[in-house]
């Protein structure tokens, strides 16, 4: 990954030299690889599969993969700036605006990123199962949860220090490679 100076506007003002036309071509490359074969997959009824594929000075990129009904929840990603690319099959993600939740949907191949303080929770709601990579940069250190009030209005219900996109549930900090050994 090479980084450039960009100005605060370009970087989404967050403290990182990538931007977010960056993170969203890093998760491009990497959605490809997995594609190629190159990561392996795996899926948990229970809870979202993650693992970090690329820790960089910059920024992580994760695997993060999706059965039905699976969400992150209302969240931000604190002062890191975020991308995300749909390796395989659906996802919706659901936007808050000061107007209330928008939904769009994130077929096979579309790619988003998101600025600091870009509130979102993203969910399967397909009984197909999906495979999405993400990146922050800088790497996560934190993140917020929320809530809607009867008002419309966001209310943060808590924050939690954390490297891992995927605070509550186990992840993997090494990469399983196809002989089942990790790297």
């Amino acid at each position: 990954m090479t980084t450039a100076p960009t100005s605060a506007r370009a970087r989404g003002h967050a403290p990182t030299p990538l931007t977010l036309d960056a993170l969203v071509e890093l998760t491009r490359d990497t959605a490809a690889d997995v594609r190629a074969g190159l990561h392996e997959v795996r899926f948990d009824a229970e809870n979202r599969w993650s693992v970090r594929l690329h820790a960089h000075t910059y920024a992580d990129v994760w695997l993060i993969t999706w059965t039905e009904d699976q969400s992150t929840l209302l969240h931000d990603h604190a002062g890191s700036l975020g991308a995300l690319t749909v390796v395989d099959g659906d996802l919706t993600e659901r936007v808050w605006r000061p107007s209330g939740l928008r939904d769009r949907a994130l077929a096979t191949g579309r790619s988003v990123g998101f600025p600091v303080g870009y509130v979102h929770d993203v969910v399967n709601t397909r009984s197909a199962p999906a495979v999405s990579v993400h990146a922050y940069s800088p790497p996560l250190t934190a993140m917020s949860y929320y809530r809607v009030d009867d008002a419309g209005a966001l209310r943060r219900t808590h924050s939690v220090l954390t490297h891992d996109p995927e605070p509550d549930v186990p992840t993997l900090d090494a990469v399983p490679s196809r002989t089942g050994t990790t790297r």
